[in-house]
C-alpha cells in the first residue's frame, strides 16, 4: 500500500489522475447508499421532465469520491481535514470521470498540505474541490 509522508510532498506535485467509470447502477447504488431518494438520480422519466437528459450522479457521491482519491493518494494514514467542492457539469451514465490534482500549499505547523483536486467528464468539469489532508 501506498504512503506519502509530509516531508516527500512538495508544492506543484500531481496526484496521478484516476479515471472513474459513470454508470446508471452507481448512480442509483451509491445515491441509495447516502439515503438520498430523489428520483432524478434513479428515475430517467423523472429526470427527463425536469429537463435533464438522464439520471445523473449526486453530490454526497461526488464528495465520497473526491475523498477516495486523495485518500488512495495519501494512504491509510492521511487525515482529510477539509473537503470544500463545487459542481458543474452533471456526470451522466456511459461518462467517465478523470480525477486530477495539485498540491498547491504546506502548513509545516500542523504537517497538512492543501490539494486542488477536478474532475472532468464529457461535458466539461464535474466538481472542483478544494481539499486539506494531514499527513505523518
Amino acid at each position: 500500500m501506498n504512503q506519502i509522508n509530509y516531508a516527500q510532498v512538495q508544492v506543484g506535485d500531481k496526484l496521478p489522475p484516476l479515471a472513474i467509470e459513470i454508470s446508471a447502477k452507481l448512480i442509483t447504488a451509491t445515491a441509495i447508499a447516502s439515503r438520498d431518494y430523489q428520483d432524478v438520480h434513479h428515475d430517467q422519466d423523472a429526470a427527463r421532465a425536469l429537463g435533464s437528459p438522464n439520471i445523473f450522479m449526486n453530490i454526497l457521491t461526488t464528495n465520497g469520491f473526491v475523498g477516495r482519491y486523495v485518500t488512495d493518494w495519501t494512504g491509510a494514514l492521511g487525515v482529510l481535514k477539509k473537503v470544500a467542492i463545487k459542481l458543474g457539469a452533471p456526470n451522466y451514465p456511459g461518462d467517465t470521470m478523470q480525477m486530477s490534482g495539485e498540491v498547491v500549499a504546506k502548513n509545516d505547523k500542523d504537517q497538512s498540505i492543501e490539494l486542488k483536486i477536478v474532475g472532468k467528464n464529457g461535458i466539461g468539469d464535474h466538481v472542483i474541490g478544494d481539499v486539506v489532508v494531514a499527513l505523518p
